[in-house]
């Protein structure tokens, strides 16, 4: 039942999408359309359309996976995402606005007049845009694999057969816009009534608290199936019943005493916990009591500290760079109009940023077996049928699935855009559609070679370090080519250099070799505390040692920057 709920509400919004991007795609002609809808989006539409494509896998499945997990300090991500938006309305959207370029690296090459630095930026905005469709792709596969079984594969071939032809066949910016907007309405819709119906079965149970003492425990005789090899850290001494590998082991359905500690535990083994028992948790989450869990810094952690603020200043300034949030303002009509849509988003987003955390404390009650597994995205595809077995079930399912998988295509369609104008700007300017639908086909396909050498992650990791490359790279650059005319080619040229090579360096370590243990993990993991003020003194010192070279334009560029649309004209 939950399968075919699930299929029948993919089915759905694919079809929904269909028509949405077919109407759109009846007006869209030119290359305008295309990249920027002829400049005609109004505030409201747009930040509906900005918030469908930023509440992506990341918002959608891993914030609730996350504070699952971690517990209280993960709440720090979708507070910075959304502070994110208040610096991108005091500082950027406006007068990012106001300088008429079609793309970042159209503006970084109008502000500096070097083509080397646009060439950099749309490096930069390829790897944001990547980092950024990885946990788009790798969330849909979880999804389709936990909610019907079908291989991981299936739903990234899903994102990719629903944008490409989106995208790519005609309506770009202009049909992705209607998508995106109305989207975010269903997600929000879907969350909300979803959540509110958990919570009406949650007191029909007793309401059970999340919150206690000692790590959680199943509630009932639990049945764990682990589909890839684990290493768990058991809490409590425990005896279950194994069939497959266990601790090296073959099992064959006899009972196996655990002993406090670690233990490992081989890929498709299904073991069965009597109701009572403490949870394993998988070595690469923390083992914590369900006080701790609540409480903020409540981790014994190496580096605690230093991963919180590292995670919370990437995430709160990459907003800032974000190349597919960024071109959304080029499609407003005016300075006034973009400075309109940044001050909607925060709204909007606050509405849906409410509803991740009532799945992760009931998850916590719930889908425990998840931190023993680590498949903690799962929480809330699971959530629906454990605690309201049968056709109610089914239906929240269903809504769940139309609600991530519009999730997963909004974001995909708006970082395909992001990608394929850029690239068909700077690489071939006058070749229109053709060359972006090639941008399209590039974007979409790079993402794929990596996804099967990187195993299962976490969706909010992955853009987490997609947030880390744009406020290493784009965010110095707006912030200094906005408001800091001493800035030059060398001095933007190095810190993009910097920045991008440092922080991409450390995202592809991780995913492909993990982030290890101590300073390690934690630079590999969350660098932007050291590599953003790196970036920032290097833009900085390289720009004052060629002051000579300030572009002559510079002074006529920041005015039309600041000032108003018909004053900057004069």
């Amino acid at each position: 039942m939950t399968a075919a709920a699930a299929a029948a509400a993919l089915t759905a919004l694919l079809g929904m999408t269909a028509l949405l991007g077919a109407h759109a795609r009846r007006s869209a002609c030119t290359t305008s359309d295309l990249r920027v809808a002829s400049r005609g989006v109004s505030p409201w539409w747009n930040a509906s359309a900005v918030g469908g494509e930023y509440i992506s896998a990341a918002a959608f499945l891993g914030t609730a996976g996350l504070v699952l997990a971690y517990g209280a300090d993960m709440l720090w991500l979708p507070v910075a995402a959304t502070a994110g938006y208040v610096l991108l309305l005091a500082f950027v959207s406006a007068p990012l606005r106001r300088s008429g370029a079609y793309t970042v690296s159209d503006f970084a090459e109008w502000r500096l007049g070097s083509p080397a630095v646009r060439r950099i930026v749309t490096c930069c905005v390829c790897c944001i845009g990547w980092f950024y469709l990885l946990p788009q792709f790798q969330g849909a596969g979880v999804t389709l694999r936990v909610l019907t079984g079908a291989p991981v594969w299936a739903g990234w071939a899903v994102v990719v057969a629903v944008t490409f032809p989106l995208v790519g066949s005609g309506g770009g910016m202009r049909s992705i816009t209607s998508v995106q907007a109305v989207q975010f309405w269903v997600k929000l819709a879907v969350v909300a009534v979803s959540a509110a119906a958990l919570l009406g079965a949650w007191k029909l149970h007793g309401a059970p608290t999340p919150v206690g003492d000692g790590p959680p425990r199943f509630d009932r005789t639990t049945r764990v199936h682990v589909r890839t090899d684990v290493a768990v850290t058991v809490p409590v001494p425990v005896t279950v019943t194994a069939q497959g590998r266990l601790d090296g082991v073959r099992r064959r359905g006899e009972a196996v005493s655990l002993t406090e500690g670690p233990h490992t535990i081989g890929r498709e083994t299904e073991v069965v916990f009597p109701e009572g028992a403490a949870v394993p948790h998988a070595d690469r989450l923390p083992l914590q009591a369900h006080d701790a869990w609540a409480t903020p810094f409540g981790r014994d952690e190496d580096h605690e500290l230093f991963g919180t603020y590292s995670a919370l200043l990437g995430v709160l300034l990459g907003t800032m760079g974000l190349p597919h949030i960024l071109m959304r303002f080029y499609t407003n009509g005016c300075g006034s109009a973009a400075r309109r849509t940044a001050a909607l988003i925060p709204v909007l987003l606050a509405l849906f940023y409410v509803f991740p955390t009532v799945y992760a404390a009931l998850g916590r009650i719930y889908a425990p077996e998840l931190l023993m597994t680590g498949d903690t995205d799962a929480a809330v595809l699971l959530l629906p049928q454990r605690m309201a077995p049968g056709p109610a079930g089914a239906l929240l399912t269903g809504l769940i699935t139309a609600g991530a998988f519009a999730a997963f295509i909004s974001t995909s369609c708006g970082l395909a855009v992001a990608i394929a104008g850029t690239i068909a700007q700077g690489v071939r300017r006058r070749s229109g559609a053709t060359a972006f639908r090639a941008g399209v086909v590039l974007a979409l396909g790079a993402p794929l070679v990596l996804l099967p050498r990187i195993g299962p992650q976490s969706a909010a990791a992955l853009v987490t370090t997609a947030l880390c490359v744009s406020a290493c790279t784009l965010c110095p650059l707006l912030v200094l080519g906005i408001w800091w005319r001493g800035l030059t080619a060398a001095g933007a040229a190095t810190g993009l250099l910097l920045g991008a090579g440092a922080a991409v360096t450390a995202g592809i370590v991780r995913l492909l070799h993990g982030a290890g243990t101590g300073w390690t993990a934690a630079l590999l993991t969350a660098p932007a505390l050291i590599v953003v003020p790196a970036a920032f003194t290097a833009m900085v010192a390289v720009s004052l040692l060629t002051r000579h070279r300030v572009p002559r334009g510079t002074d006529r560029a920041l005015r039309k920057l600041h000032l108003p649309e018909d004053a900057a004209a004069h």
